[in-house]
Protein backbone atom coordinates (compact mmCIF):
# COMPACT_ATOMS: atom_id res chain seq x y z
CA UNK A 1 0.00 0.00 0.00
CA UNK A 2 1.49 3.31 -1.12
CA UNK A 3 0.60 5.87 1.54
CA UNK A 4 1.07 9.55 0.76
CA UNK A 5 2.58 11.67 3.53
CA UNK A 6 2.89 15.46 3.44
CA UNK A 7 4.07 17.67 6.32
CA UNK A 8 0.69 19.17 7.25
CA UNK A 9 -1.13 15.87 7.84
CA UNK A 10 0.21 14.99 11.27
CA UNK A 11 -1.71 11.73 11.49
CA UNK A 12 0.03 10.16 8.48
CA UNK A 13 3.27 11.95 9.24
CA UNK A 14 3.29 10.26 12.63
CA UNK A 15 2.18 6.96 11.10
CA UNK A 16 5.33 6.96 8.97
CA UNK A 17 7.40 7.34 12.15
CA UNK A 18 5.30 5.11 14.42
CA UNK A 19 6.58 1.54 15.00
CA UNK A 20 4.44 -1.09 13.30
CA UNK A 21 2.04 1.31 11.58
CA UNK A 22 0.07 -0.27 8.71
CA UNK A 23 2.20 -3.43 9.01
CA UNK A 24 -0.57 -5.68 7.67
CA UNK A 25 -0.88 -3.58 4.50
CA UNK A 26 2.81 -3.83 3.51
CA UNK A 27 3.15 -0.03 3.60
CA UNK A 28 5.37 2.14 1.43
CA UNK A 29 5.29 5.71 2.78
CA UNK A 30 5.69 8.25 -0.03
CA UNK A 31 6.65 11.78 1.09
CA UNK A 32 5.41 14.77 -0.91
CA UNK A 33 5.25 18.51 -0.56
CA UNK A 34 1.69 19.51 0.32
CA UNK A 35 -1.92 18.38 0.48
CA UNK A 36 -2.98 20.10 -2.72
CA UNK A 37 -0.79 17.62 -4.65
CA UNK A 38 -2.70 14.60 -3.33
CA UNK A 39 -5.19 14.15 -6.18
CA UNK A 40 -2.53 14.42 -8.87
CA UNK A 41 -0.33 11.83 -7.15
CA UNK A 42 -3.24 9.39 -6.77
CA UNK A 43 -4.24 10.03 -10.40
CA UNK A 44 -0.66 9.26 -11.52
CA UNK A 45 -0.51 6.08 -9.44
CA UNK A 46 2.28 7.39 -7.21
CA UNK A 47 0.19 6.89 -4.05
CA UNK A 48 -2.94 4.87 -3.26
CA UNK A 49 -4.42 7.28 -0.74
CA UNK A 50 -3.58 10.37 1.27
CA UNK A 51 -4.86 12.58 4.04
CA UNK A 52 -5.72 16.27 3.77
CA UNK A 53 -8.08 18.90 5.02
CA UNK A 54 -11.61 19.04 3.68
CA UNK A 55 -10.96 21.15 0.57
CA UNK A 56 -8.49 19.15 -1.61
CA UNK A 57 -10.93 16.25 -2.21
CA UNK A 58 -13.54 18.79 -3.30
CA UNK A 59 -11.00 20.31 -5.68
CA UNK A 60 -10.48 16.80 -7.09
CA UNK A 61 -14.21 16.22 -7.51
CA UNK A 62 -14.50 19.63 -9.19
CA UNK A 63 -12.07 18.27 -11.80
CA UNK A 64 -14.26 15.19 -12.27
CA UNK A 65 -11.76 12.77 -10.73
CA UNK A 66 -14.24 10.80 -8.62
CA UNK A 67 -13.21 10.95 -4.98
CA UNK A 68 -13.75 7.97 -2.69
CA UNK A 69 -13.63 8.83 1.01
CA UNK A 70 -12.04 6.32 3.39
CA UNK A 71 -12.14 7.82 6.88
CA UNK A 72 -12.43 11.10 8.78
CA UNK A 73 -10.79 12.49 11.87
CA UNK A 74 -12.69 14.09 14.69
CA UNK A 75 -13.19 17.85 14.23
CA UNK A 76 -10.03 19.85 14.91
CA UNK A 77 -11.31 23.29 15.89
CA UNK A 78 -7.99 24.59 17.21
CA UNK A 79 -5.92 23.92 14.08
CA UNK A 80 -6.54 27.14 12.19
CA UNK A 81 -6.96 30.86 12.78
CA UNK A 82 -6.80 34.26 11.12
CA UNK A 83 -4.35 36.78 12.56
CA UNK A 84 -3.77 40.48 12.00
CA UNK A 85 -1.10 42.81 13.39
CA UNK A 86 -1.83 44.15 16.85
CA UNK A 87 -1.44 47.70 15.48
CA UNK A 88 -3.80 47.03 12.55
CA UNK A 89 -7.01 48.99 12.11
CA UNK A 90 -8.76 45.68 11.31
CA UNK A 91 -11.00 44.98 14.29
CA UNK A 92 -13.37 42.41 12.77
CA UNK A 93 -13.81 40.25 9.69
CA UNK A 94 -15.96 43.02 8.18
CA UNK A 95 -12.81 45.18 7.99
CA UNK A 96 -11.08 42.69 5.65
CA UNK A 97 -12.80 44.15 2.57
CA UNK A 98 -10.16 45.04 0.00
CA UNK A 99 -7.34 43.70 2.17
CA UNK A 100 -4.57 41.23 1.28
CA UNK A 101 -4.96 37.84 2.98
CA UNK A 102 -2.10 35.34 3.03
CA UNK A 103 -3.25 31.71 2.84
CA UNK A 104 -2.72 28.35 1.18
CA UNK A 105 -5.45 28.71 -1.42
CA UNK A 106 -7.36 25.54 -2.23
CA UNK A 107 -6.79 24.17 1.27
CA UNK A 108 -9.08 24.44 4.30
CA UNK A 109 -7.73 28.00 4.59
CA UNK A 110 -9.99 29.00 1.68
CA UNK A 111 -13.06 27.53 3.36
CA UNK A 112 -12.22 29.13 6.72
CA UNK A 113 -11.87 32.50 5.03
CA UNK A 114 -15.07 32.04 2.99
CA UNK A 115 -17.21 31.08 5.99
CA UNK A 116 -15.76 33.88 8.10
CA UNK A 117 -16.53 36.44 5.38
CA UNK A 118 -19.98 35.01 4.76
CA UNK A 119 -20.87 35.63 8.38
CA UNK A 120 -20.49 39.35 7.64
CA UNK A 121 -22.33 39.25 4.33
CA UNK A 122 -19.09 39.22 2.30
CA UNK A 123 -17.63 36.89 -0.32
CA UNK A 124 -14.13 35.79 -1.28
CA UNK A 125 -13.95 38.32 -4.09
CA UNK A 126 -14.24 41.10 -1.49
CA UNK A 127 -10.66 40.36 -0.40
CA UNK A 128 -7.40 39.76 -2.22
CA UNK A 129 -6.12 36.23 -1.67
CA UNK A 130 -2.32 36.01 -1.61
CA UNK A 131 -0.87 32.54 -2.06
CA UNK A 132 1.61 32.00 0.74
CA UNK A 133 3.50 29.17 -1.01
CA UNK A 134 6.91 28.79 0.58
CA UNK A 135 7.12 32.40 1.75
CA UNK A 136 7.26 33.41 5.40
CA UNK A 137 3.69 34.57 5.95
CA UNK A 138 4.33 35.76 9.49
CA UNK A 139 7.14 38.05 8.34
CA UNK A 140 4.99 39.33 5.48
CA UNK A 141 2.22 40.15 7.94
CA UNK A 142 4.50 41.88 10.43
CA UNK A 143 6.14 43.92 7.65
CA UNK A 144 2.77 44.98 6.24
CA UNK A 145 3.02 43.19 2.91
CA UNK A 146 -0.24 41.41 3.75
CA UNK A 147 -3.01 42.54 6.07
CA UNK A 148 -4.07 39.18 7.53
CA UNK A 149 -2.72 35.66 7.72
CA UNK A 150 -4.55 32.33 7.80
CA UNK A 151 -2.33 30.19 10.03
CA UNK A 152 -2.30 26.53 11.09
CA UNK A 153 -0.31 24.26 13.39
CA UNK A 154 2.49 24.30 14.36
CA UNK A 155 3.03 27.96 13.42
CA UNK A 156 -0.32 28.83 14.95
CA UNK A 157 0.87 27.69 18.40
CA UNK A 158 3.94 29.88 18.05
CA UNK A 159 1.81 32.87 17.03
CA UNK A 160 -0.79 32.68 19.80
CA UNK A 161 0.09 35.04 22.62
CA UNK A 162 2.56 37.13 20.62
CA UNK A 163 2.12 40.79 21.62
CA UNK A 164 2.50 41.98 18.01
CA UNK A 165 -0.35 39.80 16.71
CA UNK A 166 -4.09 39.76 17.31
CA UNK A 167 -6.36 36.74 16.81
CA UNK A 168 -9.29 37.64 14.56
CA UNK A 169 -11.02 34.27 14.00
CA UNK A 170 -10.46 30.79 15.44
CA UNK A 171 -11.20 27.84 13.20
CA UNK A 172 -13.78 26.17 15.38
CA UNK A 173 -15.99 29.24 15.26
CA UNK A 174 -16.42 28.81 11.50
CA UNK A 175 -15.73 25.26 10.25
CA UNK A 176 -15.32 21.70 11.66
CA UNK A 177 -11.81 21.35 10.16
CA UNK A 178 -11.46 17.58 9.96
CA UNK A 179 -8.70 15.61 8.34
CA UNK A 180 -10.07 13.38 5.59
CA UNK A 181 -8.41 10.27 4.22
CA UNK A 182 -9.35 9.56 0.65
CA UNK A 183 -8.51 8.05 -2.73
CA UNK A 184 -9.93 8.10 -6.25
CA UNK A 185 -12.32 5.44 -7.53
CA UNK A 186 -9.90 4.57 -10.34
CA UNK A 187 -7.40 3.31 -7.74
CA UNK A 188 -9.69 0.37 -7.05
CA UNK A 189 -9.17 -0.03 -3.31
CA UNK A 190 -11.50 -2.77 -2.07
CA UNK A 191 -14.02 -2.25 0.70
CA UNK A 192 -11.85 -4.46 2.89
CA UNK A 193 -8.75 -2.38 2.20
CA UNK A 194 -10.59 0.85 2.95
CA UNK A 195 -11.93 -0.58 6.22
CA UNK A 196 -8.45 -1.79 7.19
CA UNK A 197 -7.00 1.68 6.55
CA UNK A 198 -9.69 3.33 8.69
CA UNK A 199 -9.17 0.86 11.54
CA UNK A 200 -5.40 1.29 11.48
CA UNK A 201 -5.65 5.08 11.42
CA UNK A 202 -7.84 4.94 14.50
CA UNK A 203 -5.50 2.48 16.27
CA UNK A 204 -2.50 4.72 15.63
CA UNK A 205 -4.50 7.75 16.74
CA UNK A 206 -5.31 6.10 20.08
CA UNK A 207 -1.63 5.31 20.65
CA UNK A 208 -0.64 8.90 19.81
CA UNK A 209 -3.22 10.23 22.27
CA UNK A 210 -1.92 7.88 24.95
CA UNK A 211 1.70 8.95 24.45
CA UNK A 212 1.85 12.59 23.29
CA UNK A 213 5.42 13.03 24.50
CA UNK A 214 6.71 10.32 22.16
CA UNK A 215 4.64 11.74 19.30
CA UNK A 216 6.07 15.21 19.96
CA UNK A 217 9.62 13.87 20.12
CA UNK A 218 9.18 12.06 16.78
CA UNK A 219 7.74 15.17 15.13
CA UNK A 220 10.52 17.39 16.47
CA UNK A 221 13.20 14.99 15.20
CA UNK A 222 11.51 14.91 11.78
CA UNK A 223 10.93 18.67 11.57
CA UNK A 224 12.73 21.07 9.24
CA UNK A 225 11.17 24.22 10.71
CA UNK A 226 13.05 24.15 14.03
CA UNK A 227 9.84 23.53 15.97
CA UNK A 228 10.85 22.02 19.29
CA UNK A 229 9.26 19.10 21.13
CA UNK A 230 7.45 21.35 23.64
CA UNK A 231 5.56 23.13 20.86
CA UNK A 232 4.80 19.84 19.14
CA UNK A 233 3.47 18.43 22.39
CA UNK A 234 1.04 21.35 22.67
CA UNK A 235 -0.06 20.65 19.09
CA UNK A 236 -0.57 16.94 19.75
CA UNK A 237 -2.45 17.52 23.01
CA UNK A 238 -4.69 20.14 21.37
CA UNK A 239 -6.31 17.77 18.90
CA UNK A 240 -8.43 14.65 18.92
CA UNK A 241 -6.61 11.93 16.97
CA UNK A 242 -9.67 9.66 16.80
CA UNK A 243 -10.56 8.52 13.28
CA UNK A 244 -13.88 7.04 12.22
CA UNK A 245 -15.64 5.80 9.11
CA UNK A 246 -17.25 8.17 6.65
CA UNK A 247 -20.88 8.71 7.54
CA UNK A 248 -23.73 10.90 6.41
CA UNK A 249 -22.75 13.74 8.74
CA UNK A 250 -19.25 13.97 7.27
CA UNK A 251 -20.57 13.85 3.70
CA UNK A 252 -23.10 16.57 4.60
CA UNK A 253 -20.25 18.74 5.90
CA UNK A 254 -18.40 18.21 2.63
CA UNK A 255 -21.48 19.08 0.63
CA UNK A 256 -21.98 22.26 2.66
CA UNK A 257 -18.38 23.27 1.96
CA UNK A 258 -18.75 22.50 -1.76
CA UNK A 259 -21.92 24.60 -1.93
CA UNK A 260 -20.28 27.45 0.02
CA UNK A 261 -17.23 27.60 -2.23
CA UNK A 262 -19.49 27.47 -5.29
CA UNK A 263 -21.52 30.42 -3.94
CA UNK A 264 -18.27 32.32 -3.50
CA UNK A 265 -17.19 31.61 -7.07
CA UNK A 266 -14.22 29.45 -6.06
CA UNK A 267 -15.77 26.53 -7.96
CA UNK A 268 -17.20 27.26 -11.40
CA UNK A 269 -19.56 24.27 -11.18
CA UNK A 270 -21.73 22.87 -8.42
CA UNK A 271 -20.42 19.62 -6.95
CA UNK A 272 -22.38 16.63 -5.71
CA UNK A 273 -20.13 15.04 -3.12
CA UNK A 274 -19.20 11.49 -4.06
CA UNK A 275 -20.13 11.90 -7.74
CA UNK A 276 -17.60 13.04 -10.37
CA UNK A 277 -18.53 15.82 -12.75
CA UNK A 278 -18.70 15.07 -16.46
CA UNK A 279 -17.52 18.59 -17.21
CA UNK A 280 -13.99 19.31 -16.05
CA UNK A 281 -13.38 22.26 -13.76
Amino acid sequence: MRIGVHPNNLHLRLARLWPGAFAELDPVFVPYGEGRDTAALIEQGVIDFGGTGSTPPLEADARGLGVEYIAASAPRPSNGAIFVREASDISSVADLVGRRISLIDGSFHTYLLARSLEGKGLVLSDVERIESGTRDSLTELLEGRVDAWVAMSPRLEKAIGRPDLRLLVRCGAAIPNRSLFWTLRRTGLSAGERAAIAMELNRIGREIADDPKTAARLLAADDRTATDADVWERVVRSRDFAVGPIDGAVLAEQQEEADTLHRHGHFHHSITVGQPLKTAY
